[in-house]
């Protein structure tokens, strides 16, 4: 069953950043849990992505092509050296970071970025490259993933490994426009990157029990298809499920789990509508072979960063997943049980656009919001208050 928010919404105001120091009044009360919203660092331009290093540095990309340092609670002046250049214009640029998951070992990282491409594309594509990061410097050693695919927009651009040392990785439809036939869009066919969740060893290449392998014409690391820009990405703890939030257009955010193989449906089906015009935009919302959300916003809040949270900070939040909205400046708590979204509660809105969610190794919350313009702005954690 497809649930929507605006039947399980609980909504919470939030009007500004709190400190350490904060009074009574800068409490947020939600169902299960109240805190304080804590600025971490200041001072980011488009914070995209945030990661975590076991020696407790925060690493946080900026779309300009900036991959910054948070150490001992401050922001190093001087930005990582060694990133490529990006395609920095309109939603693209530098994207997602993401530390392997032996980094103490083998001192690996992996980003995705717009890159500059040969084609026409005036964006360029999605990229993936990995490298080590040493000194406050990446090498980089290799690219393990060019997506084939052309457009504006609509990067994807997210990454997730599982408990196996697959990685995940979201690629949008790079907003081709959706007239005449929509099942001919380029996100309904599997020989390109348009509008796809891919799996890939960590080294970048491909698994050989991935869904379409040895499938004449099919790109073969592609996982599942028919998305449209999966902004949030997520693998489930205990199951291994792969969860994924997407931007619909106008209305109809999605919560999906990508399953091998499985067609999720866009541009031919879906909730929302044309933008500004408010007509229709797809064929239908069900149709036999392609996959149902298990939870829709309407209207959209612009769906971007997502994360479980596994933490003793808020125990009652445990095993809840947690996702992030730009346009709605807000982050909605989903209570999952048996693979389906049965409750939403916004816990946390207007304090900007949320481009990030992750749970930091402390157990606390850490929020990368983002101001529209080249305005700067925070890095906040959530803390338990009582």
């Amino acid at each position: 069953m497809v649930r929507t928010t605006s039947t399980l919404l609980f909504s919470t105001a939030l009007l500004a950043v709190a400190t350490p120091a904060c009074s009574q009044s800068d409490i947020v009360r939600t169902a299960l849990h109240d805190y304080r919203v804590v600025t971490v660092a200041d001072g980011f331009v488009v914070p995209w992505s945030v990661a975590f290093l076991p020696d407790g540095d925060m690493l946080v990309t900026e779309r300009g092509g900036r991959l910054r340092i948070v150490r001992d609670g401050m922001l190093l002046p001087d930005p990582v050296a060694g990133i490529p250049e990006v395609v920095a214009r309109g939603q693209g640029g530098l994207l997602e970071v993401l530390p392997h998951p032996d980094f103490e070992s083998n001192r690996m990282i992996y980003i995705s970025y717009s890159k500059a491409t040969d084609s026409n594309s005036p964006g360029g594509t999605t990229a993936v490259i990995r490298g080590t990061f040493e000194n406050d410097r990446f090498t980089m050693t290799d690219e393990i993933f060019e997506a084939v695919s052309a457009g504006n927009g609509h990067y994807g651009c997210k990454l997730a490994f599982d408990d196996e040392g697959y990685l995940f990785l979201s690629v949008g439809d790079r907003q081709v426009r959706t007239v005449g036939d929509l099942t001919a869009h380029p996100a309904q066919d599997i020989s390109n990157h348009h509008g796809v969740i891919v799996r890939l060893h960590d080294d970048g290449s491909i698994p050989d029990d991935n869904p379409f392998v040895g499938q004449a014409g099919a790109r073969p690391e592609i996982w599942s298809y028919g998305h449209r820009n999966p902004q949030g990405l997520a693998i489930q703890p205990g199951s291994g499920a792969v969860w994924l939030t997407e931007h619909g257009p106008q209305g109809g955010d999605e919560v999906n789990v990508s399953t091998p193989g499985a067609n999720y449906g866009w541009p031919v089906i879906g909730y929302g509508v044309n933008y500004r015009s408010g007509s229709i935009i797809h064929e239908a919302t069900h149709m036999e072979g392609m996959e149902q959300p298990v939870h829709i916003w309407v209207p959209s809040i612009g769906a971007s960063g997502l994360a479980f949270y596994t933490g003793d900070k808020f125990p009652e939040w445990q095993g809840n997943l947690f996702a992030g909205g730009l346009a709605g400046q807000r982050i909605d708590r989903l209570t999952i049980e048996d693979g389906e979204v049965v409750a939403s509660e916004t816990i946390l809105r207007g304090m900007g656009r949320v481009r990030d969610v992750r749970q930091g190794p402390d157990g606390f919350i850490y929020v990368a919001l983002e101001a529209r313009g080249d305005g700067e702005t925070p890095i906040v954690r959530l803390e338990p208050v009582g």
